[in-house]
């Protein structure tokens, strides 16, 4: 996913930075982490607050396998519905509660 495109779907938040992370890219909004691109699938942030609203719409939280341990290693970023990508009303309310949910984790 290119830059221009992820400055697409997040305009609703206005301007965004993006930086190298986790091997993707990291997306920003006044200095709040509120999503990442990780093997080219853009990944939102939740909480507990927010996290019943992904799993209502059907999205998927990353994991991976930890190299140590060889356990499951869930991380607060969830899948994007397919439908916002499309609708931009739609997008920018998921694109809120991402940024939301980063205020509320202080980073």
């Amino acid at each position: 996913m290119d830059n221009t495109r992820l400055e697409e779907l997040f305009e609703s938040l206005g301007p965004i930075g993006i930086r190298k992370l986790f091997g993707g890219k990291g997306i920003y909004c006044d200095g709040v982490i509120v999503a990442v691109v990780v093997r080219g699938e853009l990944m939102l942030k939740a909480d507990e607050e927010s996290i019943p609203d992904f799993e209502a719409a059907g999205c998927t939280r990353w994991t991976y396998t930890g190299s140590r341990h060889g356990k499951a290693v869930a991380m607060p970023y969830w899948s994007v519905p397919d439908s916002a990508f499309d609708d931009p009303d739609e997008m920018a309310v998921w694109a809120r509660r991402a940024y939301e949910a980063g205020r509320r984790a202080g980073k």
